[in-house]
């Protein structure tokens, strides 16, 4: 018993060691970004005013910050409606990639159907067909979203039809040796074996999104910080341009690591194994 009691006090020990160094590692994990975003603005205004650059070619960060502030309340009008094309691009290209995803990769005859329409639709230039959304829908919501889901669905598709199919054979003999049925070897087997990759196409998706947003806006819109930074183009007025898209920059990254740390909470299990 003594001797079980001195083994037990350094595996503690050595366990609350572990997790502090881990809680560090994950504290400079989060610093070293803001310190290289801190750096850049830095190194920005004073490139800035050392080389005497004029305000309407380059704002200083400091100006650009102090746009936001003196706009606070445009900027927020239109970085709602940004953020709605946003979200309902990204939430409709996981239920519509997702699923065709599944078809593609369980039906040779959807492989052979479908995948090739849904490769052909990422050959067409979403600028050209961009005019005709606004002919077919007017100005409005449904244009912008279509021209950001058209962008952003194709990598969910591709990401889950690699996850889908790349499991090798021998997890699905051994679960089915212990009588796991079609749903059991989907939802405990298949399924977690493609979450990395819908995972990764998940995060291609939300920049596609905010990317295909402000496409729609410059071009369908009357409304959002697309619409924001064109009209601020078209009156030169630089500082409230990058006040705007640095608002949308900040917004994707934001949205980018929900999606990250809702990777983390599901997929947890790959750091036991890694472990």
């Amino acid at each position: 018993m003594e001797s079980h009691r001195k083994l037990s006090k350094p595996s503690s020990w050595t366990m609350s060691t572990t997790a502090k160094k881990r809680s560090k590692r994950s504290i400079a994990a989060g610093l070293y970004p803001v310190l290289a975003i801190a750096a850049f603005f830095l190194i920005w205004e004073g490139a800035v005013r050392a080389l005497h650059i004029p305000s309407y070619l380059l704002p200083m960060p400091s100006e650009i910050f102090g746009e936001i502030y003196q706009n606070a309340g445009v900027l927020v009008h239109h970085g709602q409606a940004t953020l709605l094309v946003i979200l309902a691009s990204f939430i409709t290209s996981v239920l519509l990639g997702v699923p065709l995803a599944l078809l593609i990769s369980f039906s040779p005859f959807a492989r052979r159907m479908i995948y090739p329409l849904i490769v052909f639709s990422q050959m067409i230039p979403k600028i050209a067909i961009a005019p005709l959304f606004v002919i077919w829908f007017g100005f409005g919501f449904v244009p912008k979203l279509l021209i950001a889901v058209l962008i952003s669905f194709f990598a969910v598709v591709i990401q889950s039809i690699v996850g889908f199919t790349s499991l090798r054979p021998q997890p699905i003999r051994v679960a089915q040796s212990m009588g796991a049925t079609r749903l059991d070897l989907f939802f405990k087997v298949r399924l977690p074996h493609a979450l990395p990759n819908i995972f990764a196409g998940l995060k291609m998706a939300m920049a596609s999104s905010a990317i295909g947003a402000i496409v729609g806006e410059f071009i369908a819109s009357q409304q959002g910080l697309g619409y924001l930074v064109l009209v601020a183009n078209g009156q030169m007025d630089t500082r409230l341009a990058f006040a705007g898209m640095l608002i949308l920059s900040v917004m994707g990254i934001v949205l980018y690591f929900i999606v990250e740390l809702a990777e983390r909470m599901m997929t947890g299990w790959r750091t036991v194994q890694r472990g």
